[in-house]
């Protein structure tokens, strides 16, 4: 099946810098077969044509850390510290969920994500199978990572964790659309023997890594006292770092942290709104491009957040750095478009595949209508991307090939069934925390 776009504007990349020119757009498959800006004669009939007039089709958004499970809990730990937003609310909640309720409350997360141009994310989670199939259902490509939580390396919990990450690799698992990567939670959370396991396993096996590194001051305090560490040299030392990785968060480093993350070639996955929200402070990304770190860009999930929309976080990261170091040339647009495409796509270990509107990639496409008030006039789209679009203008999502969401309609979800469920899960949850 070849999809034709037909003469739309495009965001490309030219020497590692996004550009924007009007192309024709062919689909084969899964695939980005051509993209010819000359109106080049494509060797086949296209079977579908899509139509580019005022619109602008990007490289689908990569969402490098979110928890999709929990928009069952937005809106309803809000307004406290980190510590007891996690240990006096999200945990015990996260304790009373069902399967049914973490699925449907991971398809809202596919549902907001699609609307507002996210292709693919890295989800961590604590329901095996149940975000799988959810991710399956709606059509996104996803990177599992189940939450790995122990002491020593016989922790039963602990290994039980883990078998149920590499079953639901076993089951799932496909190599492109659904992928498997560890997740050691943090480092107040896994213990030097356990974390040291799972990282050799890792090694030993080819797997990536995805942990929550450096979050908050009390984690700081906790791994010095315990380990006379910082959270990074604790996961250098426990081998985090010898595989690919992707550092979640990152907000307190110190110098040398900089140096290891930088020689580790570790990814970090920053979340702005999250962080800013939680009162954890702001990772410091001026300081980690400087150092050629692969900075990337997440929600984290919707009970911090409270949103899963990318465009909003990519304004986000954009503006904190120049309003906190008074320098307006900092953190640019086209870095925070990078942030959000191509280097998502190389934390993943996908640069060659994902991330760009290009011949052989992966055909994971949105489509946004440029007759809006906020873009108008489309004079400098690169700029728009970042500091106009609230992700409303998202008006067409392809994944692998797939239309997800064609003109607002979406293709895979029922959308009013999500809606429906999620309001009686909101009401049993609101009801508890009440109690």
């Amino acid at each position: 099946m070849i999809t034709k776009i037909n003469n739309i504007r495009t965001l490309v990349f030219e020497q590692d810098i996004p550009v924007i020119k009007e192309a024709d757009i062919y689909i084969k498959d899964d695939r980005i077969d051509a993209v010819y800006f000359d109106h080049e004669d494509y060797p086949e009939q296209p079977g579908y044509e899509i139509e580019g007039a005022h619109r602008l089709a990007i490289p689908g958004l990569i969402n490098a850390h979110t928890h999709a499970y929990m928009t069952m809990f937005r809106n309803i730990a809000d307004d406290v510290p980190f510590t007891k937003w996690l240990f006096d609310t999200i945990s015990p909640l996260e304790d009373a969920m069902t399967d049914e309720e973490c699925y449907f409350g991971s398809q809202l997360a596919n549902l907001e994500m699609i609307r507002t141009g996210t292709t693919s994310y890295v989800d961590m989670h604590m329901t095996p199978g149940v975000n799988a199939k959810s991710a399956i259902d709606s059509g996104m490509r996803v990177y599992l990572t189940r939450g790995l939580v122990g002491d020593k390396k016989d922790d039963e919990g602990g290994l039980r964790r883990l078998r149920e990450a590499l079953d639901d690799e076993e089951k799932f698992g496909d190599g492109d659309m659904v992928m498997t990567m560890l997740g050691p939670h943090a480092p107040y959370s896994c213990g030097p023997e356990y974390l040291a396991y799972i990282a050799g396993y890792a090694k030993e096996k080819g797997y990536g890594l995805n942990i929550h590194l450096a979050e908050g001051e009390n984690e700081i305090k906790t791994i010095k006292e315990k380990y006379g560490l910082t959270p990074i040299e604790y996961a250098d030392k426990a081998g985090v770092f010898d595989v690919r990785a992707i550092a979640a968060h990152c907000v307190y480093l110190s110098d040398s942290d900089y140096d290891i993350l930088s020689s580790k070639h570790v990814n970090v996955a920053v979340n702005p709104v999250s962080n800013m929200k939680l009162a954890n402070g702001f990772s410091d990304v001026p300081g980690m491009l400087e150092k050629k770190i692969n900075v990337c860009i997440g929600t984290d999930g919707a009970a911090s957040n409270n949103t899963l929309n990318l465009f909003r976080e990519m304004a986000f990261e954009a503006m904190i750095h120049k309003g906190l170091l008074k320098k307006a040339e900092t953190v640019p647009a086209s870095e925070v478009i990078r942030m959000a495409t191509v280097n998502g796509a190389k934390a993943l270990g996908r640069e060659s595949d994902l991330g760009q509107i290009a011949k052989g990639f992966k055909a994971d496409l949105t489509i946004l209508d440029l007759h809006s008030p906020q873009l108008t006039p489309a004079d400098n789209l690169i700029s728009a991307l970042v500091y106009s679009c609230s992700g409303n203008e998202v008006d067409t999502v392809i994944v692998n090939g797939k239309i997800l969401m064609e003109k607002k309609e979406m293709k895979t979800i029922d959308e009013e069934k999500i809606y429906f469920e999620m309001d009686k899960i909101g009401k049993r949850y609101a009801g508890i925390v009440r109690r």
